[in-house]
């Protein structure tokens, strides 16, 4: 298969005499049809730059650079124009014209082929402001529209032409979370569907999972993924190591705003599936001290923000048939160590049918094991009980909330927030295991 973009030995510098700075080093590249490349690193890495060398925005120095089959370097204006006109480029600002609509703005990117008529291109930005999710809104101006389905017209806008090149900078970083990611799913899927070559910059380590690659650039040099993940790994992993050699992790975790919480959890969460992608290990200090604490303040964390007055973390063991406490929780009492057969109690249910279970009253229930109050003194109420799933979205655990600290039943809003953090918990569990843990680990 031969790639759509195709660099070798690129070298790229702004200035000139004594002020003359190199910002690409011997860049060398392919990207194929269908295929999904995030570019990463830190500021002024040349990831921009890179971006707008393909897209015939800036002119070749040094190198080979070819776009579609067209070599851009010592490439005419006219040559290089042509070739954009089959890219599709996306900003980090969406950069609409305020005085069209949504379906005006999108059209805008058809007028220059003659191929396409009026009647034609009108149908053309409806259909695809409809696949971005978008047609109701097609005669909104943006003032009308929020931030992220400005971006929807924008993607619409880049695609319309049906590109085999897309180009991507920083498309979610003006977005929050829920926007950022609809905005890449249908960037994903769309682009699939076209067989574009995606190449996106961003700094968002939330929508590193859809790349097929990661191209990660640091002081103008390509570096393996590996490694520019593990300096970042590392750095996160050696202040929670600080914190905990201090005892102070959970203590730390519990006295930030929820918040404040949940962005760390996201950010956490986000570190460990790229360490999952990579399973390459960081210093063996962090390594020791991170795992299960990270698990087990965050777990703390969850239990105090819906009110609960224990949580319980059960990792699943298919082969042995047990369901075996990772983390349970129990106020300042002796930490527990829960292991019951995986066919029975309420944990048991949720992790064979894979439904979260909501029960104001657990003595009412007939699948309620006593055994556990009776073999600890407690007393269970209400209970909040669901499954948490790892990568292959196999349930390897089960998270559960023991008796609100009002004496209320479970609400539908704390189940809705308790799922919220079931995702970062079978990050954290998998991560956990695959860092060489202890297979139990208590903490009251």
């Amino acid at each position: 298969m031969e790639p759509l973009i195709r660099i070798r030995n690129v070298n790229h510098y702004f200035g000139s005499g004594a002020l003359r700075r190199q910002i690409l080093f011997d860049i060398t590249a392919d990207i194929l049809p269908g295929e999904i490349v995030i570019a990463t690193g830190p500021s002024g890495s040349g990831k921009t730059t890179l971006l707008t060398l393909i897209g015939g925005l800036r002119t070749v120095q040094e190198g080979s650079l070819q776009t579609l089959s067209s070599e851009l370097s010592g490439g005419s204006p006219k040559t290089l124009a042509a070739i954009r006109r089959h890219i599709g480029f996306i900003f980090q600002q969406h950069n609409l014209l305020a005085a069209l609509t949504a379906r005006e703005n999108v059209e805008m990117a058809l007028q220059l082929d003659p191929r396409v008529t009026r009647e034609g291109g009108r149908d053309r930005a409806v259909e695809m402001l409809t696949a971005v999710g978008l047609g109701d809104h097609v005669d909104k101006h943006p003032r009308q529209l929020s931030g992220g389905q400005k971006q929807r017209v924008a993607i619409a806008r880049a695609l319309v032409n049906r590109p085999q090149v897309v180009l991507a900078d920083e498309p979610t970083a003006s977005l929050d979370k829920k926007s950022g990611r609809e905005v890449v799913d249908i960037l994903h899927n769309l682009a699939k569907e076209q067989s574009c070559a995606i190449l996106m910059v961003t700094h968002d380590n939330r929508i590193l999972d859809i790349a097929d690659r990661i191209m990660t650039l640091e002081d103008g040099r390509i570096s393996s993924f590996t490694s520019g993940m593990t300096a970042n790994t590392q750095n996160l992993l050696g202040a929670f190591a600080q914190l905990h050699r201090k005892g102070e992790l959970v203590k730390h975790v519990s006295s930030l705003s929820d918040q404040r919480f949940t962005e760390l959890l996201e950010q956490v969460t986000s570190e460990f599936e790229q360490f999952l992608r990579t399973a390459d290990l960081v210093e063996e200090e962090a390594i020791e001290a991170l795992g299960d604490e990270v698990l087990t303040a965050a777990t703390a964390r969850i239990r105090d923000m819906l009110n609960a007055d224990r949580a319980t973390l059960y990792q699943v063991y298919p082969h042995q048939q047990v369901l075996r406490s990772k983390i349970a929780h129990a106020g300042k009492e002796k930490a527990l160590v829960i292991e019951i057969p995986l066919n029975t109690g309420i944990a048991g249910r949720v992790a064979t049918t894979g439904q979260t279970m909501n029960i104001p009253d657990a003595y009412l229930h007939p699948d309620f094991n006593q055994s556990v109050d009776r073999q600890s003194g407690y007393r269970t109420r209400s209970i909040l009980c669901m499954p948490v799933y790892d990568r292959r979205k196999h349930i390897c655990a089960v998270a559960q909330l023991l008796n609100r600290r009002d004496d209320q039943p479970f609400t539908a809003d704390d189940e809705a927030k308790f799922q919220e953090f079931a995702g970062p918990l079978g990050v954290l569990l998998e991560s956990s295991i695959r860092l060489g843990t202890r297979t139990l680990e208590t903490a009251g």
